[in-house]
């Protein structure tokens, strides 16, 4: 039997609804820095074995980085539990592989992402930025900032780097809503035969995804262009290889911008004096954006599964246990950051996991910064500065820290602020 004690749920998605929960993180880090959490019955998804918790930064980047002992190819990465008959499918992604692997695949396709490309979308992003920006602003009054402007923004950077036609961007957004919102009222489950939800990553729920991507794939040989699927396409990638990068691409090179930028937005308008500084350049961008990373990061959790007996905090896990790690909470840990509840633009050194660390941090990290850096210089250009017009509507997910609306109003550059 483990060694168990009753600990805050940090499980539940509906949680996650009001906001990251930072008091339940707190008393995790300060009592139980490991702690055992169970997985009951949520939203019609089935209950799951439970699974121990991490939140304390140094922890974190011990799991992160330690794949010997802490496996993402031995159950994948999600907390869920994927069907059996499913996982060797699942582990054909790269987010789901071990080194050797895992840096294998991972040296092949970084190439497609060199500097020198991903700066030429620099200019295509400051100007997409500053159009949407400009018409969102337009009249002066209230606006849905994720409805108008975040959404599109960072859909269309990715479509851009991919070299997806612009007629095909919407099922890259229908793609990543299925599998990001799937525990989100919002998103309705598509229902198996019994009447049980589908997995949105098993691979019947997929077929319609890797089909595009290999279709794409053929487009880009015969038509190469200056964009990643040509460089994957004419690559020593096999078919499913390419299907899961694809696959990767279109959720996490998506969503990862799509959940960042509006909660950067938020943490400066509830943060007047700070959004003040960024205002009067007081601070770096490149500084304020790590700043923001941290407070909001796009990701809440990462899964990994114990390889084999070890100890983590003193705690004894088992080989086979469930071991999930809350880059939320790492990023809040007053052991490793001087006053975390307080936003500081300024801050450096910022050694926060929003993009993760070891062998699995984020490959496209450069080109979200990138983005984020753009939008925010095109932001504090657009106007005198951002009030929230009314309450943020968030995602329920454990997994994704996303902002579903933002209601904001701007205010003149003439404007006090408060």
């Amino acid at each position: 039997m483990h060694s168990r004690t009753v600990a805050p749920d940090v499980f539940d998605p509906r949680i996650y609804a009001a906001g990251v929960p930072h008091d339940r993180f707190r008393a995790l880090r300060d009592r139980a820095p490991v702690s055992w959490q169970a997985e009951p019955e949520v939203l019609g998804w089935p209950a799951g074995s439970g699974f121990w918790a991490v939140t304390r930064h140094a922890d974190v980047v011990r799991v992160l980085k330690d794949s010997g002992t802490y496996s993402s190819c031995l159950g994948a990465t999600q907390i869920r539990d994927p069907d059996p008959a499913d996982l060797p499918f699942i582990r054909r992604m790269m987010l789901n592989q071990d080194p050797p692997d895992h840096g294998t695949l991972r040296k092949l396709v970084s190439r497609a992402f060199t500097p020198r490309r991903i700066e030429r979308f620099a200019a295509t992003a400051r100007e997409r930025a500053r159009a949407s920006l400009a018409a969102a602003f337009a009249d002066g009054g209230e606006v849905d900032l994720v409805r108008a402007v975040t959404d599109d923004y960072a859909l269309l950077n990715l479509t851009d780097l991919l070299g997806v036609p612009e007629s095909d961007r919407g099922l890259l957004h229908a793609w990543t809503e299925r599998v990001i919102a799937y525990q989100d009222p919002d998103e309705p489950p598509v229902l198996d035969a019994g009447g049980r939800p589908v997995n949105p990553r098993s691979p019947a729920m997929l077929a319609e995804m890797f089909g595009y991507a290999q279709e794409l794939a053929a487009h880009k040989r015969a038509h190469p262009a200056d964009d990643v699927m040509s460089v994957l396409a004419a690559s020593e990638l096999g078919d499913t290889e390419l299907e899961m990068f694809f696959f990767l691409l279109t959720v996490a090179g998506n969503d990862t911008v799509r959940s960042a930028v509006p909660g950067g937005v938020l943490a400066l308008a509830e943060n007047p004096d700070e959004q003040a500084r960024l205002w009067r350049g007081e601070v770096p961008v490149d500084t304020a954006v790590d700043e923001l990373l941290r407070v909001h990061p796009p990701v809440l959790s990462f899964r990994r599964t114990a390889a084999r007996d070890t100890e983590l905090a003193g705690r004894r896990i088992r080989a086979g246990d469930k071991v999930v790690v809350f880059h939320a909470s790492a990023n809040h840990d007053e052991r490793a950051f001087t006053d975390p509840h307080r936003l500081d633009l300024g801050r450096s050194p910022n050694p926060h996991v929003s993009f993760g660390d070891g062998p699995h941090v984020c490959l496209g990290a450069h080109f979200a910064r990138l983005q984020l850096r753009v939008f925010h210089e095109e932001l504090r250009a657009s106007c005198g500065g951002l009030a929230l017009a009314g309450p943020p509507r968030r995602l329920v997910s454990n997994f994704i820290n996303g902002i579903k609306s933002l209601p904001v109003r701007p205010l003149e550059p003439s404007a006090p602020r408060a």
